[in-house]
């Protein structure tokens, strides 16, 4: 025997993948990580507006993003409305195929909300597969700086008028934002203070333009509608 340490196989990964630059930033770091081979992108898509729940990104979007990672999308359809347990079994079906296919883990980009990181786990740990949280306990104010010096360039989707400024929905995630986010709001919104379509990065191979839209209010969150930039014409 030589001696020398057995190499051992990278855990076949999924990833939680909200379009959002938390999940994206999440995909870099594992991109980074000889441990974890990522195989896919798990989304939940509001069947009934085929968009992303929450962010309300459209698939045709969401299918830009996965092709420029270079990943399947394993997408997973919940009717509008969707109670707890709907979601679960639709989780659940998909838990069971992707261990058919020999997904060892699911990594999440949550922060530090422990509640959340709780019921990830509890769901998991029903099927056997592993949790991952790459940029748990992280200072989210470094970590949003961290991201931008990294390349990472988001678009806000979502804001949530009780907790930041209605008027922040469609701006870029920048540095001039961050400047001015209220004391309140986390930096990263993990709070559910916004969300985010990430179209660029280090995690892609090509960024990902988009148009801002309509501006559209459901009760205390306001939307801002993206639209797919066309390439430009060759002459």
């Amino acid at each position: 025997m030589s001696g020398e340490p057995v190499a051992t196989a990278p855990k076949k990964t999924l990833l939680a993948w909200s379009s959002g630059k938390d999940s994206a930033f999440a995909l870099h770091e594992l991109q980074k990580d000889p441990a974890f081979e990522v195989v896919g992108l798990i989304t939940t898509i509001n069947a009934a507006r085929e968009r992303v729940a929450m962010h309300a990104v459209r698939v045709e979007l969401l299918a830009r993003q996965a092709e420029a990672a270079g990943l399947p999308l394993w997408p997973v359809r919940i009717p509008e409305p969707c109670s707890n347990e709907q979601y679960e079994r639709a989780m659940e079906e998909t838990m069971e195929r992707a261990r058919e296919q020999g997904v060892a883990a699911v990594a999440f980009g949550d922060l530090f909300l422990e509640e959340v990181r709780a019921y990830r786990e509890k769901q998991l740990a029903k099927c056997g597969i592993e949790p991952i949280f790459p940029l748990w306990g992280r200072d989210t104010k470094v970590l949003a700086r961290t991201m931008l010096d990294a390349g990472l360039r988001a678009v806000l989707t979502c804001v949530d008028s009780k907790q930041c400024p209605r008027h922040f929905a469609g701006r870029a995630f920048d540095e001039k934002l961050l400047q001015e986010l209220p004391a309140s709001v986390d930096p990263c919104g993990e709070r559910g203070e916004f969300h985010t379509f990430a179209w660029a990065g280090p995690m892609f191979r090509r960024p990902i333009p988009v148009q801002i839209g309509e501006r559209r209010v459901q009760g205390r969150f306001v939307f801002t509608d993206l639209l797919p930039e066309a390439a430009p014409v060759a002459r």
